[in-house]
């Protein structure tokens, strides 16, 4: 039964995406505010947002952007994140680069982190940089959802590469997913059953980014997957350790769901659930250290919650200056619906508030 309806939401997230990007992705049409242009970043696809040059000015602040949809929905051409981009380089007068990756089911992990780092890392570039007419010392790296998960990763990254010549001053990261370790945290208990992102959906999401069998599903529900027996992720465990990561206002009365005896196989079948580039939630405290001053934007009515609050945690102890802007009163996905028939107050709010943020620290 399980599977059955495992299979179907697999192949409705297949359909769903090809009705989404057939009928809804807009063409580069620019305006006389925003100039919007396609182009490919080192075999990577990306959309130029760039407001029009003013006389007192020779270099703008740049957005690099990671759009949400669990790795396998939606685009950069889409819509929602049109419009998202284009609010967000007319509201801050800066270039946003919005990266087409390639998505589940035609490419699984690690190629989408692939792909992110490669567009960033080519925007990033010197010469790049003084085409778009960017201030090197003003760059973000920003991402939602499963954007969130590769705008941490490839800050990581950056962070790790000695050679690169120019650094995002910002990390700003929207309900990010950032690890499959314990999908018993309080928010993942708490928001189970929550419409837009119930707990099953997000397994799902996963086991088709590390390109998983359905069948593996119900144990990693129950977290036999990290079970105490499972010896390569005991290293790992404090550092998802929500008992001391998250406040009470988020532990409220749930217990750790803690296997004794699980399945190892699961780790060494799917070696992606302990690879850092997947779950940037794992990576070492030095790594952390190096990471720009960051934002993160949590809702209480999410799986996510957890990620992004146990993340934030973590940074703030690393020594990385920390925003943890959270709404206790929307729900995964909102920012992004901010247009009719799907405008809501949600969308509005958190856009403003992670507007605001960049604004004021980019």
């Amino acid at each position: 039964c399980h599977l059955i309806h495992y299979l179907r939401l697999s192949h409705h997230l297949i359909v769903l995406n090809y009705l989404i990007c057939t009928f809804d992705k807009l063409k580069s049409v620019s305006s006389e505010d925003i100039k919007i242009t396609d182009a490919v970043f080192d075999g990577v696809e990306v959309r130029v947002f760039e407001p029009p040059a003013k006389g007192d000015e020779s270099l703008k602040r740049s957005v690099v952007y990671i759009h949400g949809g669990g790795w396998a929905l939606a685009s950069a051409r889409t819509s929602l994140y049109n419009n998202l981009c284009r609010i967000m380089a007319e509201s801050l007068n800066a270039v946003v680069v919005s990266v087409e990756y390639r998505l589940v089911p035609e490419v699984c992990f690690p190629e989408q982190y692939h792909d992110a780092l490669r567009a960033t890392k080519h925007f990033l570039q010197p010469d790049v940089l003084a085409e778009y007419s960017v201030d090197p010392s003003r760059i973000a790296i920003s991402g939602d959802s499963a954007g969130g998960n590769l705008a941490a990763a490839v800050c990581q990254q950056l962070s790790k590469d000695e050679d690169l010549p120019v650094r995002p001053k910002l990390q700003a990261l929207i309900y990010p997913v950032l690890q499959a370790f314990d999908f018993n945290t309080p928010s993942y208990q708490q928001n189970m059953n929550m419409p837009v992102l119930p707990r099953y959906v997000m397994i799902n999401y996963w086991i088709d980014y590390i390109n998983g069998n359905y069948d593996l599903a119900h144990e990693l529900l129950i977290n036999n997957h990290t079970a105490l027996n499972v010896g390569r992720a005991l290293s790992f465990r404090a550092r998802l350790n929500w008992t001391s990561l998250l406040p009470p206002s988020f532990k409220k009365n749930y217990k750790p769901v803690v296997q004794s005896t699980g399945t190892a196989a699961i780790v060494e079948r799917l070696p992606a659930l302990l690879d850092v580039r997947a779950v940037p939630l794992l990576a070492d405290d030095a790594t952390l250290a190096r990471q720009p001053r960051t934002y993160v934007l949590t809702c209480e009515n999410d799986v996510l919650r957890d990620d992004g609050a146990m993340y934030a945690a973590r940074l703030e102890r690393a020594g990385v200056p920390v925003t943890l802007d959270h709404f206790h009163d929307c729900f995964h996905g909102c920012m992004i619906f901010t247009v009719w028939p799907t405008d809501f107050s949600a969308g509005v709010q958190t856009r403003n508030s992670y507007i605001k943020w960049l604004d004021e620290n980019l």
